[in-house]
């Protein structure tokens, strides 16, 4: 079994079906929600590191302190050479673990079932290589990663937010999007947040609409996740990391 942890900064976002997906693919996970348990303070006894999205800011740490402390296990594990993968705002805390800025979206919130495409550099990555030039993703953010990490590789972009996939080194990756969700998470995010739903393309948060675009979801990410699981277990071959500077 590849031993995954998992950082869930928020009750509205849960593993959902990333959890099967992962333990199809032979991880074992290991669940720490935040603000209810205490965050690791390194990777050690563990192989990759998940860290999901949530309704705060990267940066709010007056109000959840103990975002500093995933941003701190966030820059161990790049530090280690321990796959990452950020989710929303996992990956907004990746970007500032390791040197990048996030900020509030220029142009407002990006939210639907929408496109990303796919950046020159994702033909040589061993997770994103295999995906289709302009994968499904479902959108729900307010803020942007303004600013990538240092000797980051760009994987992918939307035409609203130009960092929506990105790479730190040679195994942690940073998502702008969301592929962990159900129909009924993402209806009951409208629910939560109307003013950010209703910047979602018409149609987009109905229930058949939803439950459609779920599937195409699937057939896309959980192969993704299956080689994120074999690059954690040392089956796949790391990408040739970029440039790398300090971690802050």
């Amino acid at each position: 079994m590849t031993s995954v942890l998992v950082i869930q900064p928020s009750d509205l976002d849960p593993l959902g079906p990333l959890a099967d997906w992962l333990l199809d693919a032979g991880a074992e996970i290991h669940l720490v929600r935040a603000g209810q348990e205490p965050i690791p303070a390194s990777m050690e006894g563990y192989q990759a590191l998940v860290c999901l999205g949530g309704e705060m800011g990267a940066y709010d740490d007056a109000e959840h302190p103990w975002l500093k402390d995933i941003r701190a296990l966030l820059a161990n594990a790049v530090g280690r050479r321990v796959p990452v993968l950020g989710i929303c705002l996992g990956g907004q805390l990746l970007a500032a673990a390791t040197g990048g800025q996030v900020r509030p979206g220029a142009v407002g919130p990006e939210v639907g079932t929408l496109l990303i495409a796919k950046r020159d550099a994702a033909a040589g990555d061993p997770l994103f290589e295999p995906l289709p030039m302009t994968p499904d993703v479902l959108q729900y953010h307010v803020d942007e990663i303004f600013t990538l990490p240092g000797g980051a590789v760009l994987l992918a972009s939307s035409p609203k937010y130009v960092n929506q996939a990105f790479r730190v080194g040679d195994n942690a990756y940073g998502l702008q999007f969301h592929i962990e969700t159900t129909p009924e998470l993402v209806q009951r995010w409208a629910e939560h947040s109307p003013e950010e739903a209703a910047f979602a393309p018409r149609g987009h948060l109905e229930h058949d609409h939803l439950v459609e675009r779920h599937q195409d979801l699937a057939e896309v990410w959980q192969p993704f996740t299956e080689r994120f699981v074999r690059l954690a277990a040392g089956e796949l071959s790391p990408a040739a990391p970029g440039r790398r500077l300090p971690l802050v």
